[in-house]
């Protein structure tokens, strides 16, 4: 009980620093739809860069296709791997005249490309998309990683059933907050904090995992077998 509550402070403690820190990036920068959608057109590479990675990598990766190749085999990493092309593509085809026409969002390029039932159909389908497949799955597997690491029914005497619908509205409702009152911007800078303690994180879990399999001898032996 002890560890998870400390596991929990610590969490709850680097969320808020990242929400502080993202504040701090976005105070006072949000005067327009440019400012909005697009953090003013002045966001760095290390801040593109890091809300690229985070905004693609989330719990639908982290469980849902880790766990499909440990329960059948390696091929649903193909999914990831030929998204390369598309970027690819995206970079130096599509992405040149988006920005050159100065388009905030991209159902407003496809108004502008084609007419406003162009706009409209793209906006209802994404709005679609996002509601009934994309966010549902992220936030329930998001809620089963929040109850593995915290174990939430025990940590506040509810059911399972209360603790999986308590973190769909918790992950969902910061999330929520990062977008609609930061804009581009605070998902930016947001994403690329915990981008740099995901790294962190990865990095130790393998380190701890030898440790553990050595029984807990493995920073040791290591040092012995350097000394002979």
């Amino acid at each position: 009980m002890t560890e998870n509550i400390f596991m929990l402070i610590s969490c709850i403690f680097f969320m808020l620093l990242v929400a502080f820190i993202s504040y701090m990036k976005t105070r006072n920068r949000i005067n327009n739809s440019d400012g909005y959608f697009l953090a003013g057109r002045s966001l760095t590479g290390g801040f593109i860069a890091g809300a690229l990675l985070l905004t693609n990598l989330s719990a639908e990766q982290l469980i849902g296709l880790n766990g499909q190749a440990y329960g059948a085999n390696m091929s649903n990493m193909a999914w990831e791997v030929t998204a390369a092309f598309s970027v690819i593509i995206l970079a130096l085809l599509l992405l040149p005249r988006y920005l050159s026409g100065a388009f905030s969002t991209l159902p407003e390029f496809l108004g502008e490309r084609f007419d406003q039932g162009v706009r409209r159909y793209v906006v209802v389908l994404f709005m679609l998309g996002y509601v009934f497949v994309t966010i549902p799955s992220v936030l329930y597997s998001g809620a089963l990683a929040v109850l593995q690491l915290f174990n939430i029914p025990d940590l506040f005497g509810i059911t399972y059933e209360q603790s999986v619908w308590a973190m769909v509205w918790t992950v969902g409702l910061i999330g929520a907050a990062y977008a609609i009152f930061g804009g581009l911007r605070a998902v930016a800078v947001s994403d690329t904090l915990n981008g740099i303690g995901l790294l962190i994180v990865g990095l130790i879990v393998p380190i701890l995992g030898f440790i553990e399999l050595g029984g807990r001898e493995f920073a040791a032996r290591n040092g012995n077998d350097g000394g002979n």
